[in-house]
């Protein structure tokens, strides 16, 4: 039985909802901060490569991608091994809005945590920092123990 009722699942939707909506200031939509961030963590990935990794079709990538370069977020390279093949890079614009990101979430976890005593605080802060370090090893092993939990759920 999940005790935690997916709270933090749904505590991330809320939050992410608020980094949508001042994103949308930037011209900058959903899909597009998830392509950036993809870039962002694999500089000179192909279009194909990103579109692997979010599950999206190669004429998605092309035209969000299209759509970021022409706003200054993206630059599209040639691959020097295949000419066809369009490299992703991220630009200086890219990363500002990555720390305006970072910002807007930052706001939201302070504003949330304010009613806490500061014990609490640090005693939730401690507790968060080890569920996220079991979960990070558990993700970079490739998930052995949450594999055979999941079998037969899809």
């Amino acid at each position: 039985m999940d005790v935690t009722n997916r709270r933090i699942t749904k505590i991330a939707r809320e939050v992410n909802k608020l980094v949508i909506r001042t994103m949308k200031e930037t011209g900058i939509g959903s899909g597009e901060l998830d392509l950036l961030h993809a870039v962002r963590h694999s500089p000179g990935a192909s279009q194909r490569e990103i579109g692997g990794q979010l599950n999206m079709d190669k004429g998605a990538v092309a035209r969000r991608a299209a759509s970021l370069e022409s706003k200054g977020y993206l630059i599209r390279r040639p691959s020097p091994e295949d000419g066809r093949v369009q490299m992703l890079f991220a630009t200086e614009k890219a990363e500002s809005l990555k720390c305006s990101k970072a910002a807007v979430e930052t706001a939201f976890y302070e504003w949330l945590l304010e009613e806490l005593t500061e014990e609490e605080r640090e005693t939730f802060a401690d507790l968060l920092d080890r569920l996220y370090r079991r979960a990070k090893t558990e993700s970079r092993s490739g998930f052995p123990s949450m594999s055979p939990r999941l079998e037969g759920l899809l």
